[in-house]
């Protein structure tokens, strides 16, 4: 590791609330976020290709938006000084405006003009109204009284400006953004380059799909909802495989992850009566800064770094697995991808519908199910058994509700912070 990391980390080391074996949560995020170095290299490419990625320079709009004054009705436009105060207006109807199909000439007194909704406003008019609201006949338009100048107008630069920046660097570009930046007439963004994270499982206990399972051992699940939410992200996801439990091997799977990625990670092998093992053949390698957090499920989880390589030791039970991931490494991967500030998973208060037990002392993230109410009141629910191994309890929940370190048991009918999971899990 770097001389930088390493005077960092004892930094750290000398901090009289470091405790490496039992890490709070919140304090955990702020020792993470503290040694992450995201992604530099900057590529440019074409506007869909450009989707799920980080923009890395401003898009600048070199037009407005919208590019002319034009009607966000269907209905006439008109000289609001041709209307008479107080009383209905008749006025002659002379052409008619239509999206991209403009009326060609100027409106004189007592004139109006037929415009559809996106229909370029005619020169000489600045007023339109409802055709909902006016009689017509005969090419004439009679205008009720009480109409107010500048109704139903969308001017030039209205919703963004010639030479405006649209979006900073560090947005990640949506299909909306997609939208927007096509709207600009822009065919190509700088983003930054794709981040890549490498991740292999550990354990003799693991096989792999397909083959047979012998006594005590497992098909090895953590590796693909590992992918899943890697993918999700819009990183390149390297599955480096299952690696049995021996020292080279394991040594060997680090060494190459780190050297064709910018984050390793790995699930299993970092719980009690593997850790010390893990972390001699890791102290050969780089530093880790925690190996437990005070949290549950998920409590042996590592962060440090291998070589110039971030790492995050998930733990081996799946669940675990999911739900770090969730609280720490998807934040952290966010930064690193280049977004400076990422969103939190978005929390709400909800009634928890039954009681649930808890012992003080670690912040537990137990899965829920959200219900709304017909009086509008969001109530929770827990998915059943809470235990670290029950996958499907992951599968079932739609949010995490998050119990803090210091509440004790929680009883029917209390408020609850709820972490919502829909569109991640």
């Amino acid at each position: 590791m770097c001389s930088d990391t390493t005077r960092s980390l004892s930094a750290i080391a000398s901090d009289n609330d470091y405790d490496p074996n039992s890490m709070p949560v919140a304090k955990a995020r702020d020792y993470i976020r503290a040694f992450l170095t995201p992604v530099k290299t900057v590529e440019r490419v074409h506007l869909r290709a450009a989707l799920g990625r980080v923009l890395a320079q401003p898009v600048r709009s070199t037009i407005n938006v919208p590019s002319h004054d034009n009607s966000a009705m269907d209905g006439y436009a008109f000289r609001f000084s041709d209307l008479e105060a107080g009383t209905e207006s008749t006025l002659k109807v002379v052409g008619s405006s239509f999206a991209g199909k403009p009326f060609p000439g100027a409106v004189g007194s007592r004139e109006a003009v037929r415009i559809m909704t996106g229909g370029v406003m005619p020169s000489g008019c600045d007023t339109v109204v409802m055709q909902e609201r006016v009689r017509a006949a005969e090419g004439r338009v009679h205008v009720p009284a009480g109409q107010q100048q500048g109704a139903n107008v969308r001017y030039a630069g209205g919703d963004i400006k010639s030479g405006e920046v649209v979006f900073e660097p560090g947005q990640i570009v949506l299909p909306a953004e997609l939208g927007m930046i096509a709207s600009l007439g822009i065919g190509e963004v700088s983003v930054y380059r794709r981040l890549r994270v490498a991740f292999f499982s550990t354990g003799d206990e693991l096989v792999p799909i397909g083959g047979t399972l012998a006594s005590g051992q497992i098909y090895d699940s953590n590796r693909y909802t590992i992918y899943g939410m890697l993918t999700r992200l819009g990183v390149d996801a390297i599955d480096m495989g299952a690696i049995r439990d021996d020292p080279s091997a394991i040594e060997g799977a680090f060494v190459q992850a780190a050297q064709a990625a910018d984050v390793v990670i790995t699930s299993g092998g970092v719980s009690v009566g593997e850790a010390d093992f893990v972390k001699q053949m890791l102290a050969k390698l780089g530093d880790v800064l925690f190996w437990k957090i005070a949290m549950k499920p998920g409590r042996p989880l590592a962060f440090g770094k291998i070589g110039q390589a971030h790492f995050f030791g998930l733990p081996g039970n799946p669940v675990s697995a999911m739900v770090t991931f969730y609280e720490f490494v998807r934040e952290a991967l966010l930064v690193l991808m280049g977004v400076p500030q990422p969103r939190p998973l978005p929390t709400l208060k909800a009634v928890c519908t039954s009681a649930v037990k808890k012992a003080p002392g670690r912040t537990e993230f137990q899965r829920g199910v959200l219900e709304q109410g017909s009086d509008g009141q969001w109530t929770v629910r827990v998915t059943g058994d809470q235990s670290s191994g029950i996958l499907s309890s992951m599968s079932r929940a739609d949010c995490f509700i998050v119990l803090p370190d210091a509440q004790g048991n929680t009883p029917a009918g209390a408020t609850v912070d709820v972490q919502l999971l829909a569109g991640l899990i």
